[in-house]
């Protein structure tokens, strides 16, 4: 009976004892997962402060690099300045008068070789405003507007853009090739395109040294390319008169 008592007193108590083993198991558990969520979170907060600072010092690094080949490679990047604005906005009016006087030739002139030359002007000028005039859009820069044609009423601005635009001619001076025909309009319009041309190959001559949209200095070279070879073309042709 004293074993069966004794026994009796001791179940209790090693239930208890054996709870509270659990109770504290589970603490210390619960104490190892609340101190891995602390722990994790200054690890986090630490990651994302680093992330942070890692931010604005890849910011600050990225601010640099941008601004190093802007500064010193902007055509590679499609960049521009305001020689490149200059020269689309003069050009586009300087070749809009071009193709006007070599669209007189097919009716005045009485030359084949006048008439083919003045073909190819148009057909090289005329894409080339077009893609001066994108240029200018995508710079939200302005478009000139109008022909350089008196017989159209004129460009807004001619005689004032005139002086910064070399070989440009007046209104008079269309007035007077609009009236020619035969050889005198081959004669007028060989001499005024040569020096139309020669305004066009100073104009793209700046533009080669002092532009930095690498399309706009590559057309600048073009022009001075293939104007040089007109020049050289029309000055044959007028020594053969």
């Amino acid at each position: 009976m004293a074993t069966r008592r004794s026994l009796v007193r001791r179940t209790p108590l090693v239930r208890r004892t054996a709870a509270l083993a659990a109770a504290a198991t589970a603490a210390i558990m619960l104490a190892a997962c609340g101190g891995t969520g602390d722990s994790a979170s200054p690890s986090s907060s630490a990651s994302s402060s680093s992330g942070h600072s890692g931010h604005d010092m890849g910011s600050g690094t990225g601010s640099m690099s941008s601004a190093d080949p802007s500064a010193s490679a902007p055509a590679a990047q499609g960049g521009h300045n305001a020689y490149d604005v200059t020269f689309a906005q003069e050009m586009i009016p300087h070749h809009r008068q071009a193709v006007t006087m070599a669209g007189l030739a097919s009716s005045r002139a009485k030359s084949q070789q006048v008439k083919n030359l003045a073909a190819k002007i148009e057909k090289a000028q005329d894409p080339e405003i077009e893609t001066m005039s994108g240029w200018l859009r995508a710079w939200g820069e302005k478009v000139p507007s109008g022909v350089a044609s008196a017989m159209e009423g004129g460009m807004p601005g001619m005689d004032h853009a005139g002086s910064s635009m070399p070989g440009m001619m007046s209104d008079a001076d269309l007035d007077k090739l609009a009236k020619l025909s035969g050889d005198a309009f081959d004669t007028a319009f060989l001499k005024m395109m040569v020096g139309h041309h020669q305004g066009a190959l100073a104009m793209a001559r700046t533009e080669q040294a002092k532009g930095a949209h690498g399309p706009a200095r590559a057309m600048a070279q073009s022009i001075v390319t293939s104007q040089s070879a007109e020049i050289t073309e029309m000055n044959r042709m007028l020594g053969r008169r």
